[in-house]
């Protein structure tokens, strides 16, 4: 029996059913799970303070491209659109294989833990030079974050009127068969499971009809979740209607991507049908507010997504257009752009970090995650809000307005992923030495 007991909790902010706001209470973590709150509570194995802390679920990451973060700031992409910007780096991506996988998931997966994330998805839609999904699930065991990787794919190529290089594209049939492959090999759909697998074809630009299709019946199949992108900007929505005939909500329903099963990215540019559509689905958004300022895509009508009932979460996505992986920070931006599209009242601060918490999950299919209550994982992040970034607040609770961008501790399943605000499970210095210096062999 592994047991942990957080004590002293100066405010744990617990996103439970009640959203209970607790103060000067314990937390006890056993054996991957929470199995008490109360005071005064003592224990026999580890007791971790926690005084004057803000205490919080685990952050939940619903939309990233781990690879990206060894093409950061490239300076071809730094101000192009989103198309312009897939085109610079495709030829770049070419030249990846295994070893850039792992290092770049395990550098991406790092900076997550430091922002107080505990759970995330990845989006891996191109598999050059002998590349796995598998490379990806290797480094989140070893960086120790729940992780719910997506086989991702791209089919249309150039010479078929698709956006990627015909290097970069694979035939359907592989793509379905290595989908199924890893699944079999590393999904988990029990309860704490710290690796699930999803489908997910990469856009409505860069595959077939008939795989988004195929990927839909399969993925139902095996009882998995499927992603995709989705109306990130004006482009999408342009593309969408001289190639299909329809908006991309229409495409969707369509093809069965709609429903609890389902999550897309950006959604910047759904209108109100489309708003509708996914209310009465359940079906998923990942919002990415940083990448849609950095893209110039837009703003997406969370506040609109939101009040009809269509499930939301955050999402860094990849740092070749953030350019960086920290959640915490993405909360305070979905904060700040629904206040510049809808005024100051239109999102608070607990709010906002319900969606980086309790949002994320629900997105996932994961109700075992993203909640502080008796029963949930242990996945569980540690705020130290003595130092100069709170210095003055007079509510502790309002994180995401004064409050700091790295976790003092996290725990995932229990397990101490970070101690004292240091990445406590590899060897973090050396993982980013391998970084550059494979980052300076793609620049050279």
């Amino acid at each position: 029996m592994s047991e942990i007991l957080l004590k002293s909790c100066g405010t744990v902010l617990t996103m439970d059913d009640s959203r209970r706001e607790l103060v000067d209470c314990d937390v006890r973590l056993r054996d991957g799970v929470i199995v008490e709150i109360g005071e005064g509570l003592a224990t026999t194995g580890e007791a971790i303070l926690a005084s004057g802390c803000v205490v919080t679920p685990g952050l939940v990451n619903t939309h990233h491209h781990l690879y990206q973060t060894l093409t950061r700031a490239v300076p071809g992409g730094q101000d192009a659109l989103l198309f312009g910007w897939l085109q610079t780096l495709y030829p770049i991506w070419s030249r990846f294989g295994p070893e850039e996988m792992f290092v770049s998931a395990q550098i991406g997966l790092a900076e997550l833990a430091l922002s107080g994330c505990s759970l995330t998805s990845d989006h891996l839609y191109l598999y050059p030079n002998g590349s796995r999904l598998d490379d990806t699930i290797d480094a989140a065991r070893d960086v120790g974050l729940r992780f719910h990787p997506t086989r991702g794919a791209m089919s249309i190529g150039e010479s078929d009127g698709g956006l990627p290089p015909d290097a970069l594209v694979e035939e359907e049939s592989d793509i379905l068969n290595d989908a199924i492959r890893v699944i079999d090999a590393h999904h988990d759909g029990s309860e704490g499971a710290m690796v699930r697998v999803g489908v997910a074809p990469c856009s409505p630009f860069s595959v077939s009809r008939e795989l988004m299709r195929d990927a839909a019946v399969l993925a139902r199949d095996k009882g998995v979740m499927m992603h995709t992108h989705l109306a990130e900007n004006e482009e999408d929505i342009a593309y969408s209607l001289e190639k299909f005939g329809c908006r991309p909500g229409q495409y969707a329903e369509d093809l069965g991507w709609t429903g609890a099963d389902v999550w897309h990215a950006h959604c910047v540019k759904l209108d109100g049908q489309e708003i509708d559509l996914f209310a009465r689905s359940r079906t998923g958004v990942a919002h990415c507010p940083c990448s849609n300022c950095r893209l110039g895509s837009g703003i997406a009508p969370v506040r609109a997504m939101r009040d009809a009932g269509v499930p939301v979460g955050l999402g860094v996505d990849g740092s070749a257009s953030n350019d960086a992986g920290n959640l915490v920070a993405e909360a305070r931006q979905v904060l700040l752009l629904q206040r510049v599209a809808s005024g100051a009242d239109a999102m608070s601060a607990r709010e906002a970090l319900e969606i980086a918490t309790r949002g994320g999950a629900e997105v996932l299919g994961r109700s075992d995650c993203g909640q502080i209550a008796v029963g949930k994982r242990a996945d569980v992040a540690i705020w130290d809000v003595s130092g100069i970034e709170s210095a003055g607040s007079w509510d502790p609770a309002a994180l995401l307005l004064a409050g700091p961008t790295r976790v003092r501790d996290l725990f995932v399943e229990g397990r101490q992923v970070v101690r004292d605000g240091q990445v406590s499970t590899f060897d973090l210095p050396r993982a980013i030495e391998r970084q550059n210096t494979l980052a300076r062999a793609l620049a050279g």
